[in-house]
Parts: structure tokens; C-alpha cells; sequence
């Protein structure tokens, strides 16, 4: 290898004490990785901490401020971006030959790259007559992962790349990706990491970090370091609040006090300063409420056509009150028209819907055709008003905002110059600000983080109305759902008992012969469910046994101070407060005992 620094021979390309920054905001903070060949490496990190700018350098398509990229000679790289743009042409083949500028000139090469372009193509269900101008946005990623593929470059570049693909397209990339000469993806789908990832690459306050494994591995590794870093970040303010407060003695210990021991709290203090906190973490809660009565929804021999596509035929099925119901088809079968025919938006052709009384609906759409993009970011939360009002909490805007983690500067600017994840986050936070007893979301994983990811699956475990959701993304629809209704073809839906994983286990147990098909797929299923614990819901099972001790001792003292002889002379006020908070203890117990019960189940 020729260059300023020696690569081994196995590495497709090194990046060397890099330095990247927007603004105040380093995204790469002295950073170095290298990727060899036959590494699979899934690139994770918030929302915004560069991830999309670091494969755009190793691509060559961004400068860094400092710092080298080293490729060896002749490294071939393709990159898809997240919204990849296809040139004009004719046809869709033409347009391609067009984004890829390294074709090969000769005759015959280019006759298998054609030949090897056109099988992607297929297996990614595209023709290469189509129009470029008429397609969709999930159909251009379709196509510029058809290209990359069947260039077979030395180092593919994905970002986020399972977004608008179905199960069928995920399942495709993850064959294709398992078998690249060497990959970095980023991507927030937990499942294909697990899969087709061999290293993990955690990008955090400007600083690459290297676990070795899938993400199931990172996560248990992830945990541990967590907790050690909380442990040495508490030393730390120990120590430099000890040193804090012996500088400020009297002015004898001033006039004898250590010069060394000076410098030594000086460096403590560049150090305090210097220490970056982790990114705050969204901070979501959903309020379920009036309750709606026991039907949400009634569809009987239900059928629905667009010319000669059939999208339901003969459905019937009922939606009740704390359902959890997931969507499960190809791109294009008619999932959302599905769920406005359950919602009354659209009538049957045939059939009868009969919606529920009492239904507050709060709805994401996957097109966040809601948002205003001439409106700002705290107008399209409150119009009118300062203030929004949040389970009973009156919050100010830039408050509420902050818990989406939209800083106060950027609440009055206009939505159009927000990214896609900030219009995610924002879609939640305004469907979020009013109650709802129906919760419907189409595609709400796309463009969130790992831990937003997380954390939006908790808020909704613990929401008590009803839930409609479309998602490709199977290890959310795993944690989240009861039920699926599965599209079986020709308008047909079937429906499932569990989440995506408990409906493959249903759909091979009907092939087999035994007549019982539903039952049989339950066990292992919950046998499944029981491992399936993430490290943040790990940490909270560990935490309740002394969270629950801790409300019975503060029950326990509050009962004893309501028993004492002269409670009678305790303000009224005081003891409708200790009333009040005696009954709410109970249910916090109750819950906390609740919530122990079903992750020590999925653990089991």
C-alpha cells in the first residue's frame, strides 16, 4: 500500500485522528476507525450526532476539518443515502448507468454489470423500463440498492437502508448484506444488526466507540459501561466538591495551603468542563384520557377496490378497547387505506364499519402530511398559545418541546428547516399534547435512534387505550403488539395472535398437519417473549424491588405519623394531602409490583 501511512493488508480504509464540526457541535472529536475487509459494522448514535456526515467522508463526499482518510488503491465504495436521488432518463436502467459514474467502459464488463443490475433489480421487485420520474420514494431506495449490489464494491455505505422497504425487501438486504465484501450501515432496525452485524460502532459526543459482536452484544456491553461510567462521573463531582470547598477556607487555611493541591483543582475544574454529558434522552409520557366504550370498531364482510385492485375482501373482525393491533403486509397492499376504513375516514364498497363512542384518535402518518412546513416548530405544537397542557400538567411550549429534545432556539423556527428526524420527533410531540383513547401509528420508527426507539416502546406498554400500528420494524412490533392482521394476498387479512415473530411461528404451524394451529405457537412464543429484555428495561427491572421497599416505607411512616395521638391537630389541608398520597401510594405499588411481574415473565 503507497501513501503517508502504512494500511494492513486487510484494511479497505482507516480514519485518522478526524476532527468534524457544525457550528459549536464537534460530530468527530479526534476520532479514528478502520474498516477491513469481510467487516460487517452497524454504525449507531442519537439522532444527529453525525452518523450520516461520517459515511459521507469515508464515502469522499465531506472534508474534515483535521485529521486524514486513508483508502487503499483502487478501493471501490458505493453509498445509498437516505433519500437517494436518481438522474433523469428514460428508463430506470438508463438512470442508473447515469448515477454511477465508475462504470467500466469495456464492452464485456459492462455486459455482466448489466446483466448483474438487471437480477438486483428483480430480486428488489423493480423493472428496468420503469419511469425514474414516477417513482416513489421507497422505490428509489429500492433502485440505488440495486445499483450498489450489483456493482459488488469493495466497501458498501448504507444509510439507514431498511427504511420504505416491507419485510419481504428487509429480508432481501439482510442475504445481500450478510455477503458484502465489507459494509458500514447505519440503521436503527435492531434486528437486521443482530443479523448481518459484526462489529458495533457507537458514535457518542464526537467519539467512535468499538464493540465487538451484533447489537444484542453491544447492548449487555453497553449496560455494563454505563454503569461504570455513572459510578466514576459521581467519584469525580465527590472529590472536586471536596477540593471546591477546601479553597474556599478561612484565610489562615489560604495562607497554608498546598500550591500543588491548586493546580491539581484547577485541572479538575478544565476537566469538569471539558466532560461532555450524554445527549438527553426524549421524555415522553401519552395521556389515554376519557375511556372509550368497550368497541373501538366493527368491520363486517367488509370489501374495498381502487379499479381493478381488490384491498379488502369479505373482512370481519372486531377492534375492542386496549387492543393492540399490527399491520402486517407488502409496501402497496393497503395497509393505510386498511386503517382509515377502520377509523369511518373512507366507506366499504361492501360491508359495514361501525365505529366505537367516545374515540379521541391522534394519528401519525408516516408522510407527516400534518405539519405545516410555513408554521414553527412551537406553533405547530400550540397554536395560538404559549402553553399546552400535558396529563394534567400545564407546561410551557419551549418545555414541552425540550422534552423532544428541541432546544428553545429552535422552537420558532419554521418546520420546513427541520431534518426528518426532527420532523419525527415533532409529529410525536404535537399527536402527544392531547389526549387520545386511539393511538394510530403508520410507520413511526422511521428516523428515530436507538434509544428514542426504546423508550417509545415503553411509553407505549404502559398506554391503557387502544393502538393501531404499521411497522417494518419487527422487533418493535414484537415488544408492542397482541394481535397482527396479516394481508394473505387478494385483498384477503388474516388475523394472529402476538407480535411479528409469533405470527411467522403461526404461519408454518398452519403447513404442518396438526389441526391445532393457534395454541401450539403460543409456547414457544412466550418462551421467546421471556429473553427479550433490553437493557434499559433490564436496569428497571433490577431497580424495582427497591422501588417498591421504598413506598412501603413510605407508607408505612406515613400510616404511623396519621396514627399518632395529636394528629388531630394537623391542618386539614395537610391531612387531605396525606390522605391523598396514601391512596396514591397503594397504586404506585400496585403498579410497580405489576410491571415486576411482566418483566420478570419475559425474562423468566
Amino acid at each position: 500500500m503507497r501513501g503517508s501511512r502504512y494500511l494492513a493488508r486487510m484494511t479497505r480504509i482507516a480514519l485518522l485522528d478526524a476532527h468534524l464540526a457544525f457550528g459549536l457541535l464537534p460530530l468527530l472529536d479526534d476520532a479514528n476507525l478502520t474498516v477491513s475487509a469481510g467487516e460487517r459494522i452497524g454504525l449507531i448514535g442519537r439522532n444527529g450526532t453525525g452518523k450520516s456526515s461520517l459515511l459521507a467522508v469515508l464515502a469522499g463526499r465531506q472534508a474534515l476539518d483535521e485529521g486524514e482518510v486513508q483508502r487503499r488503491d483502487g478501493l471501490a465504495i458505493a453509498f445509498v443515502e437516505q433519500e437517494p436521488a436518481l438522474p433523469p432518463a428514460a428508463d430506470l436502467r438508463a438512470s442508473l448507468a447515469l448515477r454511477d459514474a465508475s462504470a467500466d467502459p469495456h464492452a464485456e464488463a459492462r455486459h455482466a454489470f448489466d446483466v448483474r443490475l438487471a437480477a438486483m433489480l428483480d430480486r428488489f421487485g423493480l423493472a428496468p423500463d420503469r419511469s425514474p420520474a414516477g417513482l416513489s420514494g421507497g422505490e428509489r431506495k429500492r433502485a440505488a440498492l440495486a445499483l450498489a449490489f450489483a456493482l459488488e464494491p469493495d466497501l458498501l455505505l448504507l444509510d439507514e437502508p431498511t427504511n420504505h422497504l416491507d419485510f419481504a425487501g428487509i429480508e432481501r438486504l439482510e442475504e445481500l448484506a450478510a455477503r458484502a465484501a465489507a459494509l458500514v450501515v447505519v440503521t436503527h432496525d435492531r434486528r437486521f444488526l443482530d443479523r448481518v452485524a459484526t462489529r458495533i460502532i457507537e458514535l457518542d459526543r464526537g467519539i467512535l466507540r468499538s464493540y465487538p459482536g451484533n447489537f444484542a452484544a453491544y447492548e449487555r456491553a453497553k449496560a455494563q459501561e454505563l454503569a461504570a461510567e455513572a459510578l466514576a462521573n459521581r467519584r469525580f463531582d465527590k472529590f472536586w466538591k471536596q477540593e471546591e470547598a477546601w479553597i474556599r477556607q478561612g484565610v489562615e487555611a489560604r495562607r497554608t495551603r498546598n500550591e500543588g493541591r491548586v493546580r491539581r483543582l484547577e485541572q479538575l475544574r478544565a476537566d469538569r468542563a471539558a466532560r461532555r454529558e450524554r445527549i438527553g434522552d426524549l421524555r415522553i409520557s401519552l395521556d389515554a384520557g376519557e375511556r372509550s366504550g368497550r368497541l373501538v370498531a366493527e368491520l363486517q364482510d367488509v370489501g374495498k377496490q381502487f379499479g381493478a385492485k381488490t384491498i379488502v375482501r369479505n373482512l370481519s373482525m372486531r377492534i375492542m378497547r386496549g387492543d393492540r393491533l399490527g399491520l402486517i403486509g407488502p409496501n402497496g397492499v393497503g395497509k393505510t387505506t386498511l386503517l382509515r376504513l377502520m377509523l369511518g375516514e373512507i366507506a366499504p364498497d361492501s360491508g359495514t364499519v361501525r365505529t366505537g363512542t367516545n374515540l379521541r384518535v391522534a394519528y401519525f402518518d408516516q408522510l407527516r402530511s400534518q405539519l405545516d412546513p410555513d408554521r414553527t416548530v412551537a406553533e405547530t405544537i400550540s397554536p395560538g398559545s404559549d402553553w399546552v397542557e400535558v396529563n394534567g400538567e400545564r407546561k410551557h411550549v419551549t418545555t414541552y418541546l425540550a422534552d423532544f429534545l428541541f432546544p428553545s432556539r429552535r422552537a420558532r423556527s419554521p418546520v420546513r428547516m427541520l431534518s426528518g428526524g426532527e420532523r419525527h420527533r415533532l409529529l410525536l410531540a404535537r399527536l402527544f399534547a392531547q389526549p387520545a383513547n386511539l393511538l394510530v401509528l403508520d410507520e413511526p420508527t422511521n428516523d428515530l435512534d436507538m434509544e428514542s426507539l426504546e423508550l417509545l416502546e415503553a411509553t407505549l406498554l404502559g398506554y391503557s387505550g387502544t393502538l393501531l400500528l404499521v411497522s417494518h420494524d419487527r422487533a418493535f412490533l414484537d415488544n408492542v403488539v397482541t394481535q397482527t392482521l396479516v394481508a394473505e394476498g387478494e385483498g384477503r387479512w388474516r388475523e394472529y395472535v402476538g407480535g411479528y415473530s409469533d405470527w411467522l411461528a403461526q404461519r408454518a404451524g398452519r403447513s404442518a398437519p396438526s389441526p391445532a394451529v393457534t395454541r401450539p405457537a403460543e409456547a414457544p412464543a412466550r418462551e421467546r417473549n421471556r429473553q427479550r429484555l433490553s437493557y434499559r428495561e433490564q436496569r428497571e427491572l433490577d431497580g424495582l424491588p427497591s422501588a417498591i421497599e421504598t413506598l412501603e416505607q413510605e407508607k408505612a411512616a406515613l400510616t404511623a405519623a396519621m396514627c399518632a395521638p395529636d394528629y388531630h391537630r394537623t391542618a386539614p389541608e395537610q391531612m387531605r394531602g396525606d390522605g391523598e398520597r396514601l391512596n396514591s401510594i397503594d397504586l404506585e405499588i400496585e403498579a410497580a409490583i405489576g410491571r415486576w411481574e411482566e418483566l420478570e415473565a419475559r425474562r423468566g
